[in-house]
């Protein structure tokens, strides 16, 4: 087999993962190997943070949403079962923001699902 250096890829490979640990401290931003250690376990925290950061948002949502609703006497599980049988098709991130910024709109459907339950 012929032999094989590897001279300018392997070269390009390093300035590439060390462009990616810029800003990293001390010798992990500067060894290569320490660097592709750094970057690796860097890659992996933002891949399972991804996935956290969507279910944190629903739980905010869910906070919100249950203490705008208590507020009109409804439980948040009754209020969201209210609506689903009104019919009403919001999400919890769009509730979540009408309980913050419009609370009379909230209001209203706080009162739309308790129609549908006495209903």
């Amino acid at each position: 087999m012929p032999r094989v250096k590897r001279g300018t890829k392997r070269h390009a490979k390093r300035l590439k993962l060390l462009k990616r640990a810029k800003g990293y401290r001390l010798t992990k931003s500067k060894l290569y190997r320490s660097a592709k250690e750094s970057v690796e376990r860097a890659l992996r925290f933002s891949y399972r943070d991804r996935r956290a950061r969507k279910r944190d948002f629903r739980s905010l949502w869910i906070i919100r949403i249950g203490a705008a609703s208590r507020k009109h006497g409804l439980p948040y599980n009754r209020l969201i079962h209210g609506l689903k049988l009104a019919g009403v098709e919001l999400d919890r991130k769009i509730l979540a923001d009408i309980a913050v910024r419009d609370q009379t709109g909230f209001a209203s459907l706080a009162d739309r699902a308790k129609q549908a339950l006495a209903a």
